[in-house]
């Protein structure tokens, strides 16, 4: 049995990308990025989130970076060997995306873009590949903001998975009347649907993914 000093954060799940090798917790304090942002909105504090790593398997626990009061952790990733955090610092009004080398313990800053970018932080995410900051809003248009711009309206039934190239893949559920998933393909210029996969995909810890049907 192990003891992982993780600052009172009892949940940790694997980060993205990191094939097994890396797990992330934060406690929620003000809690997720988008209701961190309504509180900003309203007037209200925002209690900044603490945002920890452990390491697989050796149980060690890392916090690259401490948010302060009025910023906010989203959802970190794995990209290129490194640790993606985003944080958005609401009262300077900026979106921070940063790299944490674990092998230096160096932390390198890749981003800062106007929080003014966005109409708001639901569900603003980092994605690969390349990586990405994207943004799939409340009146289904999915959006990549960083480092290039697209835009177009999805029928909000699924969530945006990975980019190949051109290709966004999404998943996608139907309901006619019998429930089904399926992924959809679709060009990242134009949002036109080019390829629907039957099937729900699964990413595996080795990199692979399963198309489940």
């Amino acid at each position: 049995m192990k003891r992982i000093e993780t600052q009172g954060i009892t949940y940790i799940e694997p980060l993205d990308g990191s094939r097994g090798e890396w797990y992330w917790g934060t406690d929620y304090a003000s809690g997720d990025l988008y209701e961190a942002e309504e509180l900003f909105r309203d007037g209200h504090p925002v209690n900044q989130n603490k945002l920890i790593f452990v390491h697989y398997p050796d149980g060690r626990a890392v916090q690259p970076i401490a948010a302060k009061q009025g910023q906010y952790f989203g959802r970190p990733i794995f990209y290129q060997g490194k640790i993606t955090i985003l944080l958005v610092d609401f009262p300077a009004g900026i979106i921070g995306i940063t790299q944490f080398d674990d092998a230096l313990g160096q932390v390198s800053t890749l981003a800062e873009i106007p929080l003014s970018t966005v109409e708001d932080c639901y569900n603003l995410m980092l994605k690969t590949e390349p990586l990405m900051l994207t943004r799939a809003g409340m009146d289904n248009k999915f959006q990549i903001i960083w480092p290039e711009s697209a835009a177009f309206q999805t029928d909000g039934r699924g969530a945006f998975l990975f980019r190949s190239g051109e290709d966004l893949y999404f998943s996608s559920w139907e309901e006619d009347p019998e429930y089904r998933e399926e992924t959809i393909v679709r060009n990242m210029r134009t949002g036109e649907i080019i390829d629907r996969i039957p099937g729900a995909m699964m990413f595996m810890p080795d990199g692979q993914r399963w198309v489940l049907t």
